[in-house]
């Protein structure tokens, strides 16, 4: 039995973010399974330092550093008549890389994390291709489109539509598609007409993220609602913003000492000039999210547009910390009524505000929700349909000898 070759977008460590938690996970999987080689991209300095840490669970380790600008991305694509997504990730080294591993290792399955990561597959491989979309990228630049005007609306609609002819074709290729929800999984195969289309969920280490363990808690009085991620990422952008100028508003009608704390690295301008508004903390990056978490009354998650399952709702909820989500962050996780969900402006307060009242009811929930995802949502658990699909098991013990 051959090798794996693990290629991703992003270097999966350390995984302190939603891609390269959901990445360092699966490839530890794996690892327990067969030899790992792994290529991948590096957009941050520090993770070029830290890429030992990954010794344990791979054989080879590439690590290339992505430094091509999104201007330089947008007209090789304009040029050559594909999607950004996939010039921005263009690279000849990372290209020889690959080439060098498959003519010196024995490699019968590659693993390839992102549609980005797709261009690097061979021709004809002989090695089966499982292919982890994670979510429908092409669907969320349909989203930006039908939200911009002008150019932009012009630029995201062409993304969507060369994206989607993208993903179609890989899967057609790839002997199984995975994606993190079955909202998620029955999209694509609607748009795509897809088959071998797998739902691999994302799970939570409720060991890490737990209310019990060691870490520095943030010193708080009064009521404190706190929003974690990635926050140079649209999504989350858009969330935080639209809470702090529509929802929060109606919070402080009840609650008017009430703060939100916007808790996650590389915060834009935008985000950093919402500490102006009354009430809004912006943390920038922090060492240990799970103090904030811990220190907050509500957690919330109100975005308008979601792809899968939000990390950032199961930190919370194996935290043992309420959480009201947007129904969109809501879809794909099974929290059984466990958190509260609205949709709109008034609803979301409500429901915040519903939480804030009753504190004690508030903590209750919180329990109930660390129980909900320790019986759901380990990674163990979620990542367990991976054998049948990969057709492998884990590395059986060596065998001793009896005297």
């Amino acid at each position: 039995m051959g090798d794996i070759l693990f290629l991703g977008h992003r270097v999966p460590y350390p995984p302190d973010r939603g891609d390269k938690i959901r990445g360092f996970h699966i490839l530890k999987f794996l690892a327990a399974r067969k030899r790992v080689h792994l290529i991948a991209f590096a957009d941050d300095t520090r993770d070029m330092k830290r890429k030992g840490g990954l010794a344990k669970l791979t054989g080879n380790r590439s690590i290339i550093w992505r430094s091509k600008s999104r201007a330089t991305a947008a007209i090789e694509a304009l040029m050559s008549r594909k999607p950004i997504s996939l010039t921005a990730f263009d690279n000849a080294s990372l290209r020889e890389a690959v080439e060098s591993i498959l003519s010196r290792h024995s490699i019968d399955t590659i693993y390839v994390f992102s549609s980005q990561m797709a261009q690097y597959l061979p021709a004809r491989p002989r090695q089966k291709i499982i292919m982890d979309f994670v979510d429908m990228d092409s669907a969320k630049f349909d989203s930006y489109a039908k939200q911009s005007h002008g150019p932009m609306g012009w630029l995201m609609g062409r993304e969507a539509r060369l994206l989607l002819q993208h993903e179609r074709a890989v899967a057609h290729r790839a002997d199984a598609s995975l994606f993190v929800s079955e909202a998620e999984a029955q999209l694509f195969r609607d748009k795509t007409g897809a088959e071998r289309v797998h739902v691999v969920e994302n799970g939570i280490d409720t060991e890490f993220f737990d209310p019990t363990a060691q870490f520095k808690w943030i010193d708080t009085t009064g009521a404190l609602i706190v929003f974690t991620g990635q926050m140079d990422y649209r999504p989350n952008i858009e969330a935080v913003t639209w809470f702090v100028e529509s929802i929060l508003p109606h919070i402080h009608v009840r609650h008017p000492n009430a703060r939100f704390a916007i808790v996650g690295r590389g915060p834009t301008d935008a985000v950093k000039a919402l500490a102006r508004q009354r009430g809004v903390i912006v943390t920038g990056e922090v060492a240990d999210v799970r103090g904030w978490i811990a220190a907050a009354s509500v957690v919330v998650a109100p975005l308008k547009m979601a792809r899968g399952i939000q990390n950032k709702v199961l930190e919370a909820m194996a935290m043992a910390r309420p959480v009201v989500a947007s129904a969109a962050a809501a879809e794909g996780i099974d929290h059984a009524r466990k958190i509260r969900v609205g949709a709109t402006v008034g609803e979301i307060a409500e429901q915040v505000i519903a939480v804030l009242d009753d504190p004690k009811g508030a903590a209750q929930m919180g329990r109930e929700a660390r129980a909900q995802v320790q019986g759901r949502y380990s990674w163990e658990a979620r990542l367990a349909p991976l054998d049948a699909i990969l057709g492998i098991s884990i590395k059986a013990p060596p065998r001793r000898n009896v005297a």
